[in-house]
């Protein structure tokens, strides 16, 4: 399940995922909230906070997510993804070569520090 994240600041969109993540909760948390990120700052910055394993999406919610990726592409700012699994650290820390935006990966005791980075103009 995706659920945004209430109290981060205006300009800043982010999602929590338990459990099993769907395309549907795909298409009805994320690409609603980061189309109307996009559409009201001209760019995104996305926190990702993941509290279940990357096995937990269904092959329809990565879909979904490519598709987000995607339409967004011009517009990323900043990704920062807080896990546990090193791999998914990891991979983010690298997937910021492919983007316009930069991307971080954070330990889930570190989330302050990935709320910080993302607010920071640089």
């Amino acid at each position: 399940m995706l659920t945004e994240i209430i109290g981060l600041p205006d300009h800043i969109f982010g999602v929590r995922a338990t459990g099993e993540v769907t395309s549907d909760d795909v298409k009805s948390v994320l690409l609603t909230g980061l189309k109307r990120t996009a559409e009201r700052f001209k760019e995104i910055r996305y926190l990702l906070v993941l509290e279940t394993d990357v096995k937990n999406f269904t092959a329809g919610a990565w879909v979904e997510d490519v598709k987000a990726g995607l339409q967004n592409f011009t517009k990323w700012k900043k990704i920062a993804v807080v896990s546990a699994e090193k791999g998914v650290e990891w991979f983010t820390d690298i997937f910021t070569v492919a983007t316009p935006g930069k991307s971080k990966g954070f330990k889930p005791e570190e989330i302050e520090e990935a709320k910080a980075w993302l607010n920071a103009e640089d």
